[in-house]
């Protein structure tokens, strides 16, 4: 996997880092993953491409989404905003774009709690790439967002991540 695969449309499906998941799975016991594929999903309850979670109702659920990276991240975000009105809470790992609209508009006016990860995380995409043996670092910083209620044992882990931001 280079650079110009992560910056290209080939594919916007990136896989999360699985030590990274199991950390904040430990403390927010996730119920669902609205944008994952087959092959990648990580809550037994999961939505792909073909089932759409952006059109699916999450009341009440604990949602980890990483989202496609393209041109919908806007909507998801948006979605994730809305529902997290719907007794949810959703825990997104998204690319750090502070000067996008949404980020104004809903992360940064809206969120909970925003952590900016230290480092850079490595994703694979097996949708390009079937023989990988290790993955490689974004050529972009992530952050992880959480809508809706966040507590002290999560806000611990989010610290050990990077730098957090804590909204009331």
């Amino acid at each position: 996997m280079n650079q110009k695969v992560m910056f290209s449309s080939k594919s916007n499906e990136w896989e999360t880092p699985q030590d990274l998941f199991d950390k904040l799975n430990d403390v927010f016991n996730f119920t669902l993953d609205p944008c994952s594929t087959d092959e990648n999903y990580k809550c037994k309850k999961h939505y792909t491409q073909k089932n759409d979670g952006l059109t699916k109702n999450w009341a009440n659920e604990i949602v980890f989404c990483n989202p496609p990276y393209g041109n919908n991240i806007s909507k998801w975000v948006e979605k994730c905003y809305k529902e997290s009105l719907n007794n949810s809470i959703i825990v997104m790992l998204i690319p750090s774009r502070t000067d996008t609209k949404w980020q104004h508009d809903y992360i940064f006016s809206k969120a909970k709690a925003i952590c900016f990860i230290k480092g850079r995380l490595k994703f694979i995409n097996k949708l390009i790439e079937s023989s990988i043996k290790s993955a490689t670092p974004a050529p972009f910083p992530s952050q992880i967002v959480v809508f809706g209620k966040v507590n002290t044992e999560q806000i611990e882990v989010l610290k050990s991540l990077g730098k957090v931001f804590i909204n009331n």
